[in-house]
This record gives C-alpha cells, structure tokens and sequence, in this order.
C-alpha cells in the first residue's frame, strides 16, 4: 500500500499542501512545531477517522480561517492498494454552508473557544460515505513517544490499541465494537435510572441480552487478536531485548474467563451473563456497568515481571517497540497489503542499537514516512536510499544534503 498524493487544506498549520509521496522510506526535517507531527497526524486520521492527539475535531482546523464566514479544513489523498487506486476526501466546517455540500450527518463536538458545531464529510472515490466506512481503507501504523503510555498508562489506552487494530482489519470488529457501545450507553442509562427509583430492575434483561450478545464476540475477536500479536511480538522483543528477555501478552477479561483462543463466542456468553447476573446490585448502587470489554484488560509480562508496574522506562519502551512492529508484521499478514509506517520522531528516544534495529525493520515496507529533527540520528546509507524534505512552518520542500 502507499500514499501517492496527500493534499492539506487549512488543516493544523498547512494553509494549503500539494504532495507527492514516493515509495519506500522518505524522512521530513525540522525544528520542533513546524508540522511534522501534523504530516502524519492528517494520514493517521485518514486511516482511523479520528485523530491521535485532538481532543475535538475543531482543534484540527487552521485557527487563521475562523475569520471567515465558514471554517473548514480538507484532507485528500490518493492511495495505492493491491486491489486498484481509491481517492480519500475528509472535510471539516464550523457550519453547513448554505448549499449543504456537506451530506453526511454531522458530528458535533465542543470547545471551550468556538461554541459552533463541527460537520464531518467523507468521500471514497467522490461518493459520500460514513466514518466507518473510511476506516481500513488506509491501514497505517503509528510509532510515536508516546507508545510508552500504552505499556504503563491507563487501561483504557491498551483498550483502544487493540480497538483501533482490530477495526483495520476486520469491518466485523467495528460493527460489533460501534453496537457494543451504544448498548452500554443504554444500560447504564437504565441503571441510573433504577437507582434512582425511576424504572424497574426487570427492565434490564433485555439490555444485558444486547449486551452478552455483542461484547462476548468483541471479547473472543481480541483473544484471537492477542494471540496472533504475542507470537510475533515475542520474537522481535528477543531481538531488541539486550537480555533476551520473554515476553507474555496476558488478557485479563472483567468476566473472569479462563480460556483463551479457541473459546467459543457461545460459552463466553454463558460466563458474561453469570457476571453480569452477580455485579447486578452493585451495578444499581453505582449506576454503571462493572464487567465486559469496556473494563477488560491488557498486560504485557516479561520473565514473571508485569512491565505497565514494574519494569523500567527501557523495558517498557523496548515492549512498546515489539508491539508496534508485530502490529505491522499482523496487519499485512491480515490485509494482504503492507501498512504504511508513520515513525514520530521516535529516533532521539532510542540507544544506538535500538534505533538500527528499529530502521531495519521498517526499510522492509513499501512505504515509511519517518519525522526528525536531526538527521544525525540516520546512518549514511539509509539516508542515501530515502527521499528528504524539510519541514519550515506548515512548508514542505525537497531537502538536499
């Protein structure tokens, strides 16, 4: 898979960007707060609808254009699949212009600094389509400074690492995650409600049936996904891990399962209804939902050590870098088509051995698109097979070294 052409329109800093993208590896200088993050931040968006670093939508579009009557921003781009080409059109506005060129429904989110809505539209190939229908149409993999977080964060980030996985490459997983979430809206609505003497308990068995039905199979897609990561990610933290160290994936469901893998979505059902049977009282009192995918969890377990608790920022940053790479290893072995890899300035992170190991594995794919702000950071011959450009406040133009 590769990008051929990105166009940015008012999006971050880049008042207008015309781009073509070359195969294989091309490396973007500059100083910090030039663009390079929003490079890849837009592509990002193209692959999941969302973007990694904005709280609203609002916050994508290019402050300068709020003078105008209607604030928007686009993103286009031009992708090369081994099925044929498809074009990507997503356009963010403040408001919906009087000739509503903006079909889909739109999304509204809110800031503290613009109280207007923001309106969303996507086209594939010019035909408006919805957000879902967006995602897996790029498959991008991510490396940024922050992978570390997914290792010792919140639980809620290893979540939506295995979340935004599994709906690159299997449509089925967001179908269900995109249910799952509305059920769980509706249920908890319901258990304030009953809290609150304002319906009644039986009221539930209809909820808790939408919900055993939905989230056991997102339960049992991401003990298949985990298995298929860990084996991969195993061998690659071998080869970053000074030590040789192992490395264990442990997925800890709210329902208490013991199989893992090859567990049927049908027995699955049978133990989440047990739990949900057993939280009911205390899910009135607290007027949520205390077990299912949304409270599951993820660990990553090297020689009997939990390294999210225990291990040092070296450990837990040599396990971010294996899971990022078995991530693409499994989604072209998925897809058939190579994902395109988009490395933030990861580089300055990584000890010399880390970082040779890390640019080798990435100059296997098609297309790499690597942010820095030193190439120092890149041996001689890497750079002599990679396209430069350099990154001057929202300008990108071809570097020569």
């Amino acid at each position: 898979m590769i990008i051929t052409h990105l166009s940015l329109t008012n999006f971050r800093n880049y008042v207008s960007l015309d781009i073509d993208l070359p195969p294989h590896i091309s490396i973007f200088q500059g100083d910090n707060a030039q663009g390079k993050s929003n490079l890849l931040e837009a592509i990002t968006l193209l692959a999941t609808s969302k973007s990694p670093r904005a709280k609203t939508e609002k916050e994508l579009i290019n402050w300068s254009t709020f003078d105008n009557e209607l604030a928007a921003c686009r993103i286009s781009a031009v992708v090369e699949r081994n099925s044929g080409k498809i074009s990507l059109d997503i356009a963010l506005g403040s408001r919906v212009p009087s000739n509503s060129t903006f079909h889909s429904s739109p999304q509204i989110n809110e800031d503290t600094h613009h109280h207007s809505p923001v309106y969303k539209r996507i086209k594939i190939n010019g035909i408006p389509r919805r957000a879902t229908d967006l995602i897996g149409q790029v498959n991008g993999v991510a490396f940024s400074v922050h992978d570390i977080d997914v290792i010792g964060g919140e639980p809620a980030l290893r979540r939506r690492y295995l979340d935004i996985l599994g709906c690159q490459i299997d449509p089925q997983y967001l179908h269900n995650l995109q249910r799952y979430q509305r059920v769980l809206w509706q249920r908890n609505r319901l258990l304030r409600q009953i809290s609150d003497k304002q319906a009644t308990e039986d009221e539930l068995s209809f909820w808790d049936n939408e919900l055993v039905y939905t989230g056991s199979h997102i339960t049992v897609q991401r003990d298949h996904l985990i298995n298929q990561i860990e084996s991969i990610a195993r061998r690659i933290h071998k080869e970053l891990s000074s030590a040789n160290d192992s490395l264990m994936l442990a997925y800890n469901s709210s329902i208490h399962r013991e199989a893992r893998g090859d567990a049927l979505v049908e027995a699955t059902a049978d133990i989440y209804h047990a739990s949900l049977q057993s939280s009911r009282q205390r899910e009135i009192v607290r007027g949520t939902t205390l077990v299912g995918p949304h409270r599951d969890e993820l660990r990553f377990i090297s020689e009997d050590v939990d390294i999210g608790i225990f291990g040092s920022r070296g450990q837990q940053r040599t396990v971010a870098l294996a899971l990022k790479l078995a991530e693409a290893s499994y989604m072209w072995s998925k897809t058939g088509d190579y994902p395109v890899l988009l490395l933030d300035d990861i580089l300055s992170e990584l000890d010399s051995r880390r970082r040779e190991h890390i640019l080798e594995s990435v100059a296997r794919y098609q297309q790499v698109l690597i942010t820095t702000t030193d190439l120092d950071h890149f041996n001689p011959g890497f750079v002599e097979h990679a396209a430069l450009y350099d990154v001057v406040a929202g300008s990108i133009g071809l570097l020569t070294v």
